[in-house]
């Protein structure tokens, strides 16, 4: 449990019993529950690893959010990333 704290990582646990305490990881869990670990039967340990990442892909990279302005999340990001750059180029 030490490693982390070596490299600067703050730990912070929810309190048990109070899915208000984190509701962003909340409503994922509930996602991935829902539309990937609830539907399929898993054949083997590759199928295990290969559902959820597959959809991981798609949660992040296909699927549009309107909290996001209708982006997927990996657009979003980039979003912050050009803004961030753009706002860099005019302090320099």
């Amino acid at each position: 449990m030490r490693q982390p704290f070596n490299h600067g990582v703050r730990i912070n646990f929810s309190r048990s019993g109070k899915p208000t305490d984190n509701p962003y990881i909340e409503s994922f869990n509930g996602s991935l529950r829902d539309e990937c670990l609830n539907l399929h039967w898993f054949l083997s340990l590759k199928d295990v690893q290969d559902k959820p990442d597959k959809w991981r892909r798609e949660y992040h990279h296909e699927r549009t959010y309107s909290s996001l302005n209708n982006m997927t999340p990996a657009e979003f990001i980039q979003s912050l990333r050009n803004l961030s750059g753009s706002r860099k180029r005019k302090i320099l």
